[in-house]
């Protein structure tokens, strides 16, 4: 059985998107950044291993300066950028932030035919960065599938930009990984039965090889509202929204909560029959959206983002008390997407300015909060 996957370019959304606004002033944007800061400020991040994916794909966006500012100002410690901007790269200086920089799919090609384009890439958007940005990861292509033309260069793409790391001695500080996403995987029900495609693992096999000769973890965008919105006769609401009240599925004497839960383990049960059982799994990206699509609603994106940062915490049943490095997109809308849902995956969203915003705090047991937001338009 295979649980039904985004499409390969659809991103997610963060946690609290602002569905109706027109576009704005440089200074009108700024403001409702900071009502934003407001809205999240509840949120706890502290100690959660919780980073955030700066898309760019918009006309209308805050400088990156200003971003870098967003996040700091909210205890968002970690961050994912899909290219090497040079401006992002520029305001990271200091931030201590810690980077997953992507290099982009257009890359690929020529860094794994040319070992010194890979060495001139680490170093223009790394070494000369370097310490003074705190790379974590480098994630050489995201979602390639196997049955591209792009598939058989990852590999040599990732050898030679780790090759290229270990040339300056950043290869145990910096490492090299790819994101993949669950198409990959063939049998996802139940989780312990957890398979790759066959007709995959041609592909797979010497990734997973290279990742545990360099002891980096695999990168996987895993996204529970695609599955549900793909099934939802199949899939309860509250399961892929972390509220269920009790044990939706039993496996092997683990029981699932939570579709989160189930889909990576299906993954890292996968991992365990291509000898990497023992791979960390990083979720590179993760979210629910806010409008555009079946329950999409806004308070269903903060309710899925709100329990998905308390839940990473715990581990998974079959990696109980292992936290899960976990990473939402998006911190903005982004206009310059299509289709429609792809528009309105943001935190901050520069579309209509609203006329009034309503935010309502509930109190949530052990002192944990969550935000409601109605936004209203005066026609």
């Amino acid at each position: 059985m295979v649980v039904f996957m985004k499409n390969h370019h659809l991103p997610c959304s963060f946690f609290f998107s602002m569905a109706t606004f027109t576009k704005l002033s440089p200074s009108s944007l700024m403001a409702a950044i900071i009502l934003l800061g407001i809205f999240m400020a509840n949120l706890d991040l502290t100690g959660a291993a919780v980073g955030v994916c700066y898309g760019m794909l918009g006309n209308n966006l805050p400088s990156a300066r200003d971003v870098v500012a967003l996040y700091r100002s909210h205890n968002i410690k970690r961050m994912r950028i899909y290219d090497p901007n040079q401006a992002a790269l520029n305001a990271l200086r200091g931030s201590g932030i810690e980077l997953l920089l992507g290099v982009p799919n257009s890359d690929l090609e020529s860094l794994s035919t040319n070992p010194s384009n890979a060495n001139s890439w680490v170093q223009r958007n790394v070494r000369n960065y370097w310490p003074d940005v705190k790379f974590r990861y480098i994630a050489v292509g995201n979602e390639v599938s196997p049955s591209s033309g792009l598939a058989k260069h990852v590999l040599p793409a990732m050898r030679n930009v780790y090759n290229a790391l270990a040339a300056a001695g950043l290869q145990n500080q910096i490492k090299v990984s790819t994101a993949v996403d669950t198409t990959l995987i063939g049998t996802s029900y139940p989780p312990s039965k957890g398979a790759f495609r066959d007709d995959y693992r041609w592909f797979l096999d010497p990734i997973i090889w290279f990742l545990n000769d360099a002891r980096a973890p695999l990168l996987a965008n895993i996204y529970p509202y695609f599955s549900y919105a793909g099934n939802p006769g199949s899939i309860s609401l509250p399961y892929a929204l972390f509220q269920a009240p009790g044990p939706v599925v039993w496996d092997s004497g683990r029981g699932y909560q939570n579709l989160f839960d189930a889909m990576f383990d299906a993954l890292v049960a996968a991992l365990s029959r291509a000898w990497g059982g023992n791979l960390e799994v990083v979720v590179s990206e993760t979210g629910w959206p806010s409008a555009g699509g079946v329950a999409t609603t806004i308070d269903n994106a903060a309710t899925y983002n709100d329990f998905l940062t308390r839940h990473i915490k715990k581990g998974s049943p079959m990696r109980p008390n292992k936290e899960i490095e976990t990473y939402i997109f998006a911190m903005f809308d982004e206009n310059n997407k299509e289709p429609a849902l792809e528009k309105t995956l943001g935190a901050c969203s520069t579309r209509t300015a609203p006329s009034s915003i309503h935010s309502i705090w509930e109190e949530r047991e052990a002192g944990m909060w969550r935000l409601k937001m109605a936004l209203r338009s005066i026609i």
